[in-house]
């Protein structure tokens, strides 16, 4: 069969509300932390520096964060390797989640701790408004609308430009669209956990950006990132394509929907450029119905 004459087609950017276009390979720099479990301050500052200023090079302006990656400390990073930053740069950070320890998180959705994380978050990002500003998860001890009525009234006061969700079901996406635009969903989803893809197409019905953390099926807890390592199909493509498994599964999801933003996070350069090129791999209809039929792990 020639694959040649099936491949697809895929977009480069994708729209966040109507007035930004970002690339659609983006960065988490979640991995720019202490270890283990995200905390602390990044080991190695000048290299995070450097990595973080490469990605700017190499066209990334999408760049995902948190106020609990650290906590603080890498909106911090980001902030002294890139600021002033770029116009075209979107930076994303998210709050409502509180970390003390590495495996001591609670979720506080509460309207006074949202807005004391997002003016927290602008002045460790040293600006006046924030591109997109996610809830991190829902607190099950506050009302949901609570928690998305305090992020429109910052939005009013300007403080922040788009919302985002994350960690959410299709019930809260409604539910928080009826009080305010929500511009992105950041959900857990790679091409071996595909339970999150009926949101995934409801954001792509609805023109709202989703952006899947973890696309190579890393863990916030443990090392490595499985996808990187799987067999198989995958390795069998790849091979194909002269690239690396992990450049092959990025490039699914960049073809599973237009609205994709992919935040592949890494500590090394040479990682980085390889995530990046993940982005000019074209895949045939072959190839995509294979994998979506793979059990890859």
């Amino acid at each position: 069969m020639n694959h040649e004459s099936q491949k697809t087609t895929i977009a480069n950017t994708v729209q966040l509300g109507s007035d930004l276009s970002v690339n659609r390979l983006g960065y988490g720099a979640m991995r720019l932390t202490g270890q283990p479990g995200n905390f602390g301050r990044y080991a190695d500052w000048t290299a995070g520096k450097q990595l973080l200023r490469r990605a700017i090079e190499l066209g990334i302006n999408f760049i995902d964060t948190a106020e609990s990656y650290g906590p603080g400390y890498n909106e911090e990073l980001i902030a002294s390797a890139l600021y002033p930053y770029p116009d075209d740069l979107v930076i994303a950070t998210k709050g409502g989640v509180l970390k003390t320890a590495p495996d001591n998180i609670r979720t506080d959705g509460s309207p006074n701790s949202l807005r004391r994380s997002c003016e927290a978050s602008l002045k460790r990002l040293k600006v006046d408004r924030i591109g997109l500003y996610q809830l991190h998860r829902p607190d099950p001890n506050v009302p949901f609308v609570e928690s998305i009525g305090m992020l429109a009234e910052l939005q009013r006061e300007g403080k922040i430009r788009h919302i985002g969700l994350s960690n959410v079901t299709i019930a809260q996406i409604e539910a928080a669209r009826q009080i305010v635009d929500i511009s992105s969903v950041q959900n857990r989803l790679n091409l071996a956990e595909r339970n999150g893809e009926d949101i995934l197409d409801y954001c792509t019905q609805h023109n709202i950006a989703f952006i899947p953390y973890s696309p190579l099926g890393a863990h916030p807890l443990k090392r490595g990132a499985p996808l990187a390592n799987a067999e198989g199909i995958l390795t069998e493509i790849a091979a194909r394509q002269d690239v690396k498994p992990s450049q092959i599964a990025l490039s699914w999801m960049l073809h599973r929907a237009p609205n994709i933003i992919l935040i592949p996070g890494t500590t090394t350069i040479s990682h980085l450029e390889e995530n990046i090129a993940a982005a000019s791999i074209t895949l045939t209809a072959d190839d995509i119905k294979l994998l979506n039929e793979a059990q890859v792990f």
